[in-house]
């Protein structure tokens, strides 16, 4: 039977706590986080936790192959896992700053629905509300609608107003 050494079971350790903060980081939590949570630290959560990960398991790879059982050998482990520590915690800074700072499209909201042409799917009458099918963002949304008269279902409608997150005012065109 192998016998683990005591340096190497550290290591590994170190390099689960990493990997355990790598993946609460990653998900959103605020682990860590000090001060205004709107200003960014000189160092991200991510790079931290990617330096630490890779300083242990690089670590305990070396020690392992050098025979950590002396202070030397865990000398040499320490910068073999520091070797693979530093370009490890400078690419989870980038990737994470690459991911918080990704341009997308705004949210589209009720004005967005001015404008946007579809079908009646469910008749419209004067005094009450039907449905309409109309494509917002690329996205096919179905609303509540009203019209000035009655329009039955299939025609080919354009909204005029937005009168709420989910009903609008439609006419023919």
């Amino acid at each position: 039977m192998r016998f683990v050494a005591t340096g190497t079971l550290l290591f590994l350790i170190i390099g689960g706590i990493g990997v355990g903060v790598l993946a609460l980081a990653l998900l959103g939590t605020e682990l860590l986080h000090f001060g205004q949570p709107e200003l960014d630290g000189p160092v991200s959560v991510e790079a931290v936790a990617g330096f630490t990960g890779a300083l242990g398991f690089g670590a305990a790879i070396v020690n392992e192959l050098v025979g950590g059982g002396t202070t030397g050998a865990i000398a040499v482990a320490v910068a073999g896992g520091l070797l693979a520590a530093v370009p490890t915690a400078w690419v989870a800074a980038r990737l994470g700053r690459a991911a918080r700072d990704m341009p997308t499209d705004a949210t589209p909201n009720r004005h967005h629905l001015v404008g946007a042409l579809g079908l009646v799917v469910t008749p419209v009458p004067v005094d009450g509300y039907g449905e309409v099918r109309v494509r917002v963002a690329g996205q096919p949304v179905k609303l509540n609608a009203r019209a000035d008269r009655p329009i039955p279902v299939g025609a080919q409608i354009f909204v005029v107003e937005a009168l709420s997150e989910t009903s609008v005012h439609v006419e023919t065109y």
